[in-house]
């Protein structure tokens, strides 16, 4: 459980149409097409375990701690660090609609941890246990000068020249195990910066945090190519990606989308929704077709907007969801709807997978059919039937 605590939090990194021109109204039923979790961990069902992971949801209060070494002392300004991280605000409130934020609140003081940067194992991998005596020394350093009770979550940021704290995972706390208490208060989430935030920006935070409300990474863990599941389309896939806005079911899982923004087809029928872009607000956001216990297709629209204003394709996205996978093994698998399209500086194949206009995906084992319809500015119409 300590290891995989870890391992899973590292980052590399709908209006309804019915079939006649009548409108309808979307799924009551919505509930009968949300997974339940099956890894114990981080994953994609529902029913996530809010006393282990933080609801997303309202303003989460961050405290924002600066730490140097023996072997790294301090170099900098406190603003030019919180400024490589405070935009990550602004990227939750748009993905969430306005429905989360994050109030970030620097101490603006050095504290001297008592070991070298170099000591902590990160450029080794770290385990929980080295993990979770770094997030310690540094919250007890703090705890002189601030009330943490105060606080949803801490982020501990490194001097820049502590180039051995490599990179920035997690910390989620283990509530079998003593963990980390401090004024009284157990301390359940942080996140610790390293080296690649100056690579992945404010997203970053975005990411590590998402963990924190208990999304899984969508990246592979093994073999060669690490973004084979889901490519650029999600945020937590690759963080960098032309298109990471986060995906309309971990919006849903989340509460960003209500369930009367679902469309749900729970067992064999047919059913043509029109699909509000997921960039935008409002609207019915996602049409989910059941395929088993944990197991279901989600179908979405996408646009070239905002946070996924450099998407390499736009349109229908198409894929399958299993909740009982675990993190960093594909609990989500894009569909690629143009696998022989020429590929555009920049991009790769999995980022051209949207599908367009009289394009369809059939899942015959399944029973899984969706056809694309019409095209609008922010909006695509889909059919979608099971047999």
């Amino acid at each position: 459980m300590r290891l995989r605590s870890l391992t899973a939090a590292l980052a590399l990194a709908v209006p309804l149409v019915a079939a006649t021109p009548a409108a309808a109204a979307p799924s009551a039923n919505a509930a009968a097409c949300a997974l339940p979790g099956r890894t114990g961990w981080t994953d994609e069902g529902h029913d996530t375990d809010r006393t282990q992971f933080q609801r997303a949801l309202g303003t989460k209060r961050v405290l924002l701690l600066h730490v140097d070494f023996p072997d790294a002392p301090a170099t900098g300004e406190f603003a030019d660090y919180y400024r490589q991280l405070a935009p990550a605000a602004d990227w939750l409130k748009e993905a969430s609609y306005g429905r989360t934020g994050l109030e970030i609140t620097p101490l603006n003081r050095w504290l001297h941890m008592p070991q070298d940067s170099a000591s902590y194992g990160f450029e080794r991998g770290i385990t929980f246990e080295q993990h979770e005596l770094y997030v310690r020394q540094a919250v007890e350093a703090a705890a002189p000068y601030t009330d943490l009770a105060r606080y949803d979550l801490v982020y501990v940021v490194p001097t820049k020249s502590a180039s051995a704290i490599s990179f920035s995972p997690t910390y989620l706390y283990d509530p079998a195990a003593a963990g980390i208490v401090v004024g009284g208060k157990r301390l359940k989430w942080a996140v610790t910066f390293g080296q690649d935030m100056y690579r992945w920006g404010p997203k970053v935070a975005a990411h590590e945090t998402g963990h924190t409300f208990g999304l899984p990474d969508l990246y592979a863990f093994t073999g060669t190519d690490y973004h084979r599941f889901v490519g650029g389309w999600d945020l937590m896939g690759l963080i960098s990606g032309p298109a990471p806005q986060q995906l309309g079911w971990e919006r849903w899982k989340l509460g960003w989308i209500d369930d009367h923004q679902v469309a749900c087809l729970p067992a064999k029928g047919r059913r043509t929704v029109r699909l509000q872009a997921v960039e935008r607000p409002g609207g019915t956001k996602i049409a989910v077709i059941r395929t088993g216990e944990t197991t279901a297709y989600v179908v979405e629209s996408r646009r070239a907007v905002g946070g996924d204003a450099g998407a390499c394709s736009t349109g229908v996205l198409v894929y399958k969801v299993d909740s009982a996978v675990q993190t960093g093994e594909g609990p989500v698998r894009i569909v690629n709807g143009n696998p022989g399209a020429a590929l555009p500086t920049g991009c790769k194949p999995l980022d051209l997978a949207a599908y367009g206009p009289g394009q369809s995906f059939t899942d015959p084992a399944a029973g899984v059919r969706i056809d694309v319809g019409h095209r609008g500015a922010y909006a695509d119409t889909v059919t979608v039937s099971r047999s």
